[in-house]
């Protein structure tokens, strides 16, 4: 089994920051890609950035967070980060961390987190 545990979340005001992270847990043998995606209340989850494999570690991001927003990883910790900069009220939305994991019985799953809420206001 393996636990994806998501942190950071929490209430900002416009233009402000917030750094979320997302630590990957238990029966793992290695990590593919690793991404955020949010979701708003009455909206479909939506894939906010993404980080592939750990030997190229390229990234893509929606248009809507282009400049704003930037992931990465720690692939010692297989831990995967979300810097949000110049926070928008429309960026107001849980978001939820997923893994593309390959565990020690060789399956490949996806896994994903929690969610943790963010909350952009004034």
């Amino acid at each position: 089994q393996v636990q994806l545990v998501e942190s950071g979340g929490g209430l900002v005001q416009p233009g402000g920051s917030l750094r979320l992270s997302c630590a990957a847990s238990g029966s793992i043998f290695s990590i593919n890609a690793m991404g955020w995606y949010r979701q708003a209340p009455g909206k479909q989850r939506e894939l906010v950035a993404a980080i592939t494999s750990r030997s190229r570690g390229t990234t893509n991001y929606a248009d809507s967070v282009k400049g704003r927003f930037t992931i990465s990883r720690d692939n010692a910790k297989n831990t995967v980060y979300l810097q949000m900069n110049s926070l928008k009220p429309e960026d107001t939305a849980v978001y939820y961390c997923n893994a593309d994991v390959v565990t020690t019985t060789l399956a490949k799953v996806f896994y994903w987190g929690q969610g943790t809420q963010v909350t952009v206001s004034s």
